[in-house]
């Protein structure tokens, strides 16, 4: 190789590398705010939220909309409730009613509102409420205005080569089933569809008890996946293109 093919190679290669390395990594759906109030916080989250939820396979970010529950077992009192293949769409369509950020307490809440829609097949062996059940088939339940709020603790890290990320500490949410939950469940009764359409119908008209007897951890296993996705993206993000505002001095 000759001296001047040598320099070109080194110069191209040095040029690959730099822009490699400062090449944007956030999607151009995020807007950075430049500060904190909450109207821009807002409004930027409500933007994002729909091609988020989509998932950033170069990201390692996993879709959450539609995501799959594989297999959620939920015990209950005399009751053992066995989700598979339970596909959950909705998220796309939230509507993000408050976000707070506190970059010098580190500390970041999110309060939002959807529709959600679980279906996919399940079986169920015990007693519900009054009910012998013995049922198996498909399922589908559908929540309408869930009501959520997530409230997480933060904090700054930098990376390998020194570049600053959000990291999450932990986080804890609290929410409201909203205007009604129904369920469509195929088979209560494996061998009396009359009696399943009167149970089917008893647990709707039920449904804020049935809720909550055992809705809890469906919806445990949603934000434990959300914030997880979360964590990814802040992990793979510099804290640069996610927010204009300095990281605060300590």
């Amino acid at each position: 190789m000759n001296l001047q093919v040598l320099i070109v190679s080194v110069l191209i290669s040095f040029v690959l590398f730099f822009c490699s390395c400062n090449a944007k990594l956030a999607p151009d759906y995020i807007r950075p705010c430049n500060d904190t109030s909450r109207e821009c916080l807002v409004k930027s989250t409500q933007d994002a939220i729909p091609e988020f939820v989509k998932g950033i396979p170069e990201l390692g970010v996993v879709s959450l909309d539609p995501f799959v529950i594989e297999r959620l077992s939920i015990p209950l009192s005399g009751l053992t409730f066995t989700f598979y293949k339970g596909k959950v769409t909705g998220f796309r369509k939230c509507i993000v009613d408050d976000v707070l950020s506190n970059l010098e307490k580190r500390h970041f809440a999110l309060a939002f509102h959807c529709n959600l829609t679980i279906k996919g097949t399940y079986d169920a062996v015990g007693r519900i409420l009054l009910f012998p059940i013995d049922g198996a088939g498909e399922a589908k339940i559908r929540l309408t205005n869930l009501r959520m709020k997530v409230d997480i603790n933060t904090k700054y890290v930098k990376d390998k080569d020194g570049v600053n990320h959000f990291g999450l500490k932990n986080y804890k949410y609290t929410f409201d089933y909203g205007d009604r939950v129904s369920f469509d469940l195929e088979n209560l009764f494996k061998e009396s569809k009359e009696l399943s359409t009167t149970v089917l119908h008893f647990l709707n008209e039920n449904w804020r008890t049935v809720a909550e007897e055992f809705g809890k951890p469906i919806v445990d296993y949603a934000v434990d996946l959300a914030v997880k996705t979360i964590e990814k993206f802040f992990v793979a993000v510099p804290y640069e293109e996610l927010i204009n505002v300095p990281i605060p001095k300590f």
